[in-house]
């Protein structure tokens, strides 16, 4: 019996949806949502649909606790997390198995490493959280002035379905151990691995510290964008809902962390293909695209710019490389590439390649992909296009979908400048064994996170953030939970 054949041990109590002020309720409205495997388009579960009048019983709930919550010794709440991390890491097949269902990202390249780096965000967050420290400021004799790190209130998270579990965990992290409440909005499209590490942490906080409500953006998400007593919004998605979240909480003058995708280049130099280094560098290239997330990646390198004098020795190894990935299953441990979490993102991702091709793109590897109303997953090739210029579309924009452009470069200042040419600002790639001209290009690249031969994910501790319409602020780091999740307190006492 293969793995995907197994019974998941789905969230039981977490089929409510909600979980406010330490107990499991249903929403008021009696409302619920389908949760499908976009592998399979079966429904796996039916959760709670909560609208406005549970997200403002959570925040209550939220801001009561905060009273209490914030006073505890900082090394009382990073004990708590580092429990939740441990019973994350204890949990980790069955959490990976439901992550893999619901997101269609594999369980072998995605889903159980995801599951293992949330533990390890909740346990980096729980190690380093006492270290929430303030100054003191010589002002003169006489006088003793000194500052504390203060926690904002209730934040209200909400998160994509791309990542869930992860930014579940970094968005708990900074917001619990930095002495804040929160209310969790998971994303409707994969709520399901999110709510069984709740049911992991239910019994850790004290009531009301750890709220979750689920249902659709435009009811539950903007019920807690909008409420009065949220002091802050941690928001990871798109660029268009960023800009609602963004004005919601401007008009209330509330805070607000957003990350809001990217549009990244991967840059490769001639250094970085000689023949001991070649393989090393193809391997960043498919790994920077995130092709083992079906693409579905703010930090994408999804545009690939290949020195003209390496192009034929670099693209052949790419396409070869690619094609031998396997799509199937997200349950399947054989399978590299899963499936596109919904219709939506599956027609659009479609409506991106079709356009190229229609415009006169070659394409190297993969097909358009078929009509909704022929497949019965939602299950992309992967596709590398080339032969187009940096001014389409399919260059500008967020396709957050296994798609590949490649474009040759020749001059240094040229290919700098094609890489900024775009309103995101995120990640970026560069592969180069000169430090020198390394060091430079980075300071030239406008992005918030910028990896040197190396394609992987975030580590916890690292700084994670974009710059201008990738979004504000940072994640992952002590220094961004004290920057985006703190307020700074000024004391001075006549002596």
């Amino acid at each position: 019996m293969t793995i995907y054949q197994k019974a998941l041990s789905l969230p039981i109590s977490g089929k409510t949806g909600l979980f406010i002020n330490g107990e499991w309720l249903e929403p008021k409205n009696g409302k619920t949502l389908e949760v499908e495997n976009p592998c399979t388009r079966q429904i796996i579960q039916v959760i709670g649909k909560s609208e406005s009048e549970d997200v403002n019983l959570a925040v209550l709930a939220a801001k009561e606790a905060f009273k209490t919550w914030k006073v505890l010794a900082a090394r009382t709440r990073g004990a708590m997390l580092l429990e939740l991390g441990n019973r994350v890491a204890l949990h980790c097949e069955e959490i990976a198995q439901i992550l893999a269902a619901e997101t269609g990202n594999a369980i072998r390249t995605q889903s159980r490493p995801e599951t293992l780096s949330a533990a390890e965000v909740l346990k980096y967050y729980g190690g380093v959280i006492a270290e929430q420290k303030g100054e003191t400021l010589p002002l003169g004799p006489g006088l003793f002035s000194y500052t504390t790190r203060e926690p904002l209130g209730v934040v209200g998270a909400i998160i994509p379905w791309n990542s869930p579990l992860v930014l579940a965990a970094v968005k708990i992290g900074m917001a619990l151990g930095t002495g804040n409440t929160l209310v969790l909005k998971p994303a409707e499209d994969a709520p399901l691995a999110v709510l069984k590490i709740i049911e992991l942490a239910a019994d850790i906080f004290p009531k009301g510290v750890l709220n979750v409500v689920t249902g659709i953006g435009e009811e539950a998400g903007a019920a807690l964008s909008n409420n009065e007593n949220v002091a802050k919004i941690s928001f990871t998605g798109s660029l268009e809902v960023g800009k609602i979240i963004s004005h919601s909480v401007a008009d209330r003058i509330g805070r607000a962390t957003l990350e809001l995708g990217g549009k990244s280049p991967c840059i490769v130099y001639p250094d970085a293909a000689t023949s001991e280094n070649i393989n090393a560098t193809v391997q960043g290239i498919i790994a920077a695209m995130r092709f083992a997330r079906q693409g579905q990646s703010c930090t994408a390198g999804s545009r690939l710019y290949v020195h003209k004098s390496v192009w034929n020795e670099v693209i052949p190894l790419v396409v070869e490389q690619v094609k031998a990935l396997r799509i199937g299953n997200a349950l399947d441990e054989d399978t590299d590439i899963g499936a596109i979490i919904n219709k939506e993102r599956y027609s659009e991702v479609r409506q991106f390649i079709k356009e190229a091709i229609d415009q006169g793109a070659e394409v190297l590897t993969g097909t358009l992909p078929a009509e909704i109303d022929q497949i019965t997953g939602f299950f992309p090739e992967p596709v590398i296009l080339t032969g187009i210029d940096n001014s389409w579309r399919v260059c500008k924009e967020e396709v957050f979908g296994p798609v590949l452009v490649a474009l040759p470069w020749e001059d240094e200042e040229e290919v700098i400048n094609w890489a900024n040419d775009t309103v995101y600002g995120l990640a970026a790639y560069i592969f180069t064994n000169d430090l020198t001209k390394a060091l430079n290009v980075s300071q030239n690249i406008e992005a918030g996170w910028l990896q040197i031969n190396r394609a992987g994910g975030q580590i916890p501790g690292m700084s994670y953030g974009g710059v201008k319409r990738s979004g504000i602020g940072a994640e992952y780091s002590i220094e961004s939970a004290l920057e985006s999740y703190t307020t700074r307190k000024s004391v001075t006492i006549n002596m």
